[in-house]
């Protein structure tokens, strides 16, 4: 475990291999639920908890999976992990559940949580790998949350609309009206807005990297070298 590089998986969940903006996964939650802030982050949240632990239970049996039946077997544990989640939420947070609806149950289908469990939880010690199913799905949460923050501000003028359903009614009077009488721009609103919402991310972190390659090609080789460092 000497040698893993817990900066690179960390830099590579959150930015470089951001699984919504580089490696394009889980599109159908990032489109249908990210209408409110609430829910995309609720569902964000969840997707991490169970990347987290699937990539640890992974990598704690790979020794004694036969490559044969891997993936069946990577199914159920994150099929396991969902029903978990998804018994905890209609319990305690049934308002959300229903809202998010088949969304949560589709986990377990979620490309990205199976791609982290085959790609790096199969051949990695337990701790790096739950880091990476953490980082990864944090990298996940962050699109939702900048997505579905600004498709509600911009749709229908607030921010934590719906918080109620989560946290209960006390909750409530936590709802942020930032545009008073606003009507609502219905595109915002729609799967339409989501789309154009999430291709002008791609291009925003495609923009930055791209400075940042002119800002390292421009700078002196010394100063380079000290980046690295």
């Amino acid at each position: 475990m000497s040698d893993v590089n817990y900066r690179e998986i960390i830099e590579n969940g959150l930015w470089k291999q951001n699984t919504g903006l580089v490696q394009l996964l889980g599109l159908c939650p990032i489109l249908a639920v990210t209408n409110t802030l609430v829910n995309g982050v609720s569902l964000g949240l969840a997707t991490a908890l169970v990347m987290t632990i699937a990539n640890g239970a992974v990598a704690a049996v790979r020794n004694f999976i036969p490559d044969e039946i891997r993936i069946p077997v990577f199914i159920l544990i994150i099929a396991v992990l969902v029903t978990v989640i998804q018994l905890t939420m209609n319990a305690y947070m049934q308002p959300l559940y229903l809202v998010l609806g088949i969304f949560v149950p589709l986990i377990v289908t979620n490309c990205v949580v199976l791609a982290r469990t085959e790609t790096f939880a199969s051949s990695n010690p337990v701790l790096p790998s739950m880091v990476d199913g953490l980082m990864m799905g944090m990298g996940l949460t962050a699109v939702l949350a900048v997505l579905s923050g600004t498709r509600e501000v911009v749709g229908k003028g607030t921010l934590f609309s719906g918080i109620d359903l989560a946290l209960g009614p006390w909750a409530k009077p936590y709802v942020v009206h930032l545009i008073p009488d606003y009507h609502g721009f219905l595109l915002a609103a729609l799967p339409p807005g989501a789309f154009i919402g999430l291709g002008l991310l791609i291009a925003l972190k495609n923009w930055i990297d791209l400075r940042r390659a002119q800002a390292r090609a421009a700078a002196p080789p010394a100063a380079v070298a000290g980046a690295g460092a």
